[in-house]
């Protein structure tokens, strides 16, 4: 069942039958390049990570990550969007990652901006920020695309730093 619907695209949440996409797209090497490597290196991993983070998540935030499908062709899933609480940020951060075939459509914008738009209409967060990886300008263009703009740069867990959009 879809949860959010754009134009084009529909999101949903997350179950244990998704492990194969899991799989695949988080050892995409964009995806390890730009987001990190969440050492899911098998089906097993991949439904450990999915009832670990994603349906975690759902349960404690009522929010988390959704599966992207083509509205044309839902079982056909190009990546990831949603929301993510990440302990060290004060509020919840929109994320994506998309297969790159799927690149330079103007999908990640699509998604991005429906569910900021979720989040705040239907979730009532008051404040939503976004996170890049500091070489990843693709990512900077999509968020100032859905209209949020370059603060500063933030340390993240792990020592990881990246930049922050509000």
């Amino acid at each position: 069942m879809s949860l959010i619907e754009t134009e084009r695209l529909t999101m949903r949440e997350i179950s244990p039958s998704d492990a194969p996409f899991v799989l695949a797209l988080l050892n995409e090497p964009s995806f390890i390049k730009n987001i990190g490597d969440r050492n899911v290196g098998d089906l097993k991993s991949a439904e450990f990570y999915i009832r670990d983070r994603v349906l975690a998540s759902y349960k404690e935030h009522g929010f988390g990550m959704y599966l992207l499908a083509l509205k044309g062709d839902p079982k056909t899933a190009i990546g990831l969007c949603g929301l993510v609480k990440r302990p060290s940020l004060d509020y919840p951060d929109i994320g994506y990652a998309l297969f790159p075939d799927y690149w330079g459509q103007g999908y990640a914008r699509e998604a991005a901006s429906a569910v900021l738009n979720y989040g705040r209409k239907q979730l009532k967060l008051r404040v939503i920020v976004g996170i890049t990886n500091p070489d990843n300008q693709a990512s900077g263009r999509v968020l100032e695309a859905i209209g949020l703009t370059f603060q500063k740069m933030v340390t993240l867990d792990g020592g990881i730093i990246n930049r922050l959009y509000m």
